[in-house]
């Protein structure tokens, strides 16, 4: 008879785990495959293109003012953030300076579209984590608020093509200030309902802090931006760093993070609710009377033969419009910088040693948008 008692070591062998490209977790059509060594990831293969759709060919078929219209639909979360960088790059390639009002509504709508941006994460990113659906309930209610605001201004809810080289396509509507002052003492208060929510939330800590880390250097080496860098604690921010538009003008802080990980991407994303809404506040009480484009504007824009990159701050980071003119009506080149594509290389690294589970909080963390990453 065998003794009973003889301890058998037991082989084990590498699993792969396959996440998406169909999963809620991924928030898109993104697929990660998992090498895991029991529950502990040994490595991290990402997939990404699912989302291609040539956006960036396309804009190069299309005059000027119609390639607008791809902007949105590559950042969908960010759109007038994403019009904004564009046009700023077509007025640079044709000499146009937008007058100062237009300035100012663009500033206000891309700070609000970034609310309604950091609202979307903050639902979800605490609903990946098993907060209930609380936390989608209060982000939510706050970002139709400012949806129901952008299609009072555009008439749309979600692609605006609002923006424009040299100004805005009209005017905004008489009530515009005091309803975006109502919009903002909304988003505070729903900042601080997710505030209180997720915070302090035990099983929020638990799922967050510590998870991902990702130090200032290895951030900066990934090429991270927006809040995925600033949490790692560089405080770089191109609205500060390299003032574009009207944002100069602006009084605003930088939120950091001091660990870089999970729970520090969290708390800038909503701290910084709180700076754009200092930010349109300002911006409203500035905003003066005018026009909201120049007096002689062509027909059909044809900038002289040249090249320009424009940057911007938008709620994930750089997000860059390269732009090649031949002197026609139409881009001779278009290419654009993701931020979500640089966030994403750094994946891996914030992945490996740490569980299954954990691969989820990180994933979410970086926030991405897949028809950004892919384009």
């Amino acid at each position: 008879m065998a003794d009973m008692t003889t301890e058998h070591e037991l082989d084990t062998i590498d699993v792969n785990v396959n996440i998406g490209p169909q999963h809620p977790a991924t928030h898109g059509v993104f697929r990660m495959v998992l090498v895991i060594d029991g529950e502990e990831v040994v490595d991290l293969v990402p997939h990404i293109g699912y989302m291609h759709r040539g956006a960036e060919k396309l804009s190069e078929n299309m005059d000027y003012r119609q390639a607008i219209g791809y902007q949105d639909r590559t950042e969908y979360l960010a759109q007038f953030n994403a019009e904004m960088c564009y046009v700023q790059a077509v007025e640079k390639l044709a000499g146009l300076v937008p007058p100062d009002r237009a300035q100012y509504i663009r500033v206000i709508l891309a700070e609000l579209n970034r609310i309604s941006s950091h609202f979307m994460f903050l639902g979800a990113f605490g609903t990946d984590l098993g907060v209930f659906g609380t936390a989608f309930t209060y982000a939510f209610r706050e970002r139709e608020n400012v949806l129901d605001l952008f299609e009072e201004v555009t008439g749309d809810r979600l692609m605006y093509a609002y923006f424009r080289p040299g100004g805005v396509a009209w005017d905004v509507p008489r009530d515009f200030k005091e309803r975006v002052e109502w919009v903002c003492e909304n988003a505070l208060v729903g900042a601080m309902d997710l505030d209180k929510l997720l915070t302090d939330n035990e099983i929020f800590i638990m799922r967050t802090r510590g998870i991902g880390i990702l130090n200032a250097q290895d951030a900066i080496d990934y090429g991270a931006t927006g809040p995925v860098l600033r949490a790692s604690g560089v405080q770089h921010d191109l609205r500060r760093a390299e003032p574009y538009s009207i944002y100069d003008r602006f009084d605003f802080e930088i939120p950091i993070g001091t660990n870089g990980d999970s729970y520090d991407r969290y708390l800038v994303r909503l701290a910084e609710i709180r700076e754009s809404v200092k930010i349109v506040r300002q911006a409203l009480a500035q905003m003066p009377e005018g026009p909201i484009l120049p007096e002689r504007m062509p027909r059909l824009l044809r900038p002289a033969a040249g090249e320009v990159y424009m940057r911007c701050e938008n709620p994930r980071g750089e997000y860059g419009i390269y732009l090649v003119s031949t002197g026609g009506t139409q881009p001779y080149r278009l290419r654009i910088r993701s931020s979500c594509f640089c966030n994403l290389s750094a994946l891996k690294h914030m992945t490996v040693g740490h569980y299954v589970a954990d691969a989820v909080t990180i994933l979410g963390s970086i926030d991405i948008v897949l028809c950004e990453v892919d384009r």
